[in-house]
């Protein structure tokens, strides 16, 4: 068989790309080294719950086209992402806005949230910030530093605060209205089906082989393209798994941070905490955020779900989360780009294709831009 593209990885990117490639008359194969396609959105019903195996997956867009384009293949619910962090034993909305502002002073107007404020950044005296834990001060003042951001940093990138540069916060955002959701764009929700449903829904049609890795299943041709053991070619290969291990590390390797996740049913528990997500914000937790995964449904099912969230030091074997974009690493990704630009048979694409994170519907984005590129459009 002869086919246009191998699409190494079944998630988002992947599956928007094989979409409109096979829309346009190409054909497609989509390999996934997971038993399943969706990615890290990857849902699983149990019990009449939908279970986000990898974390919270809250969608949300600005972008008129990818809204336009994802809710053909998905109904979603009116979900607002609203969470809430815990520090020891008090309890403060997200984002940073009066109703946090509220809780931490006891004040009741954003004149005197400013003013708080403002007080705490004249304190520190901070002209030039050296480190997060600077920037983050001369922002946001240090009781929302030490209470809000500080542990929950820490955890996230494995290094104390003073060890982070500055450019990781470039600017938090303070609202100063009573006002608990957290994204400001005017499309949010989650598919009522689920992801995988989806995601599901843009592959029909397509050949889709799971469990099955890149490396042992296709290998590249003299002359061009690649073919796999059974003699099939593919033309041109779009891969979305790390740019760096394409490459066999050949000029260093990128870094990532890493996850794991701790699943439990409740059986006897209807509601667990009251809300999908709970950050926890003290460095001697070790995980960062606790969901409840009905909540993201308005509730229904048997029992409930939870999942313990915690940052992990990624080492080779490790799925990776996220990109490590400090000055290093970007260099380093700047000279797999130069590679990847002279390997006219590759197309790369998503977080670890592109070194870069990216929500849901930035992803979307890019693989329409990627496909729209190759089709000359």
């Amino acid at each position: 068989m002869n086919y246009d593209y191998l699409i190494v990885g079944a998630g988002l990117f992947g599956a928007v790309f094989a979409h409109e490639a096979t829309k346009a008359g190409k054909k497609c194969l989509v390999i996934e080294k997971r038993n399943h396609i969706a990615g890290n959105i990857y849902t699983e019903e149990s019990h009449g719950i939908a279970v986000h195996k990898y974390g919270a997956h809250i969608f949300h867009t600005s972008d008129e086209e990818v809204w336009e384009y994802v809710t053909k293949f998905a109904d979603f619910n009116h979900y607002v992402n609203s969470p809430v962090a815990r520090y020891k034993d008090e309890l403060y909305n997200l984002p940073f806005n009066m109703n946090t502002f509220a809780k931490m002073w006891n004040i009741k107007t954003p004149a005197e949230a400013k003013a708080k404020i403002a007080e705490q950044i004249a304190e520190a005296g901070i002209t030039e910030p050296k480190n997060l834990e600077e920037q983050a001060i001369s922002l946001a003042g240090r009781d929302v530093y030490e209470k809000l951001i500080k542990g929950y940093t820490e955890k996230q990138w494995g290094k104390s605060c003073t060890e982070l540069p500055s450019f990781i916060i470039k600017r938090l955002p303070l609202r100063f209205v009573f006002d608990n959701n957290y994204f400001k764009d005017p499309h949010q929700g989650i598919p009522k089906e689920g992801y995988t449903a989806m995601v599901a829904k843009m592959l029909d049609g397509i050949e889709v082989l799971c469990d099955t890795e890149f490396r042992a299943y296709a290998e590249p041709l003299a002359e061009g393209g690649y073919k796999n053991a059974q003699g099939d070619t593919f033309a041109k290969l779009v891969y979305t798994g790390m740019i760096d291990e394409f490459y066999d590390y050949r000029l260093g390797e990128l870094e990532y941070r890493s996850l794991r996740f701790e699943t439990e049913y409740l059986p006897e528990e209807d509601n667990y905490q009251g809300n999908a997500v709970i950050n926890y914000t003290e460095r001697e937790v070790p995980y960062t955020r606790i969901i409840e995964h009905k909540h993201f449904t308005f509730g229904g099912g048997e029992g409930t779900y939870v999942t313990r969230e915690y940052p992990a030091t990624w080492q080779k074997g490790d799925e990776p989360y996220y990109p490590m974009n400090n000055d290093k690493n970007n260099e380093l990704y700047k000279a797999y780009r130069a590679l990847a630009e002279e390997d006219r048979d590759v197309i790369f694409g998503g977080r670890l294709g592109m070194y870069q994170y990216f929500d849901m519907d930035k992803v979307v984005r890019a693989a329409l831009d990627t496909w729209r590129a190759e089709a000359g459009q």
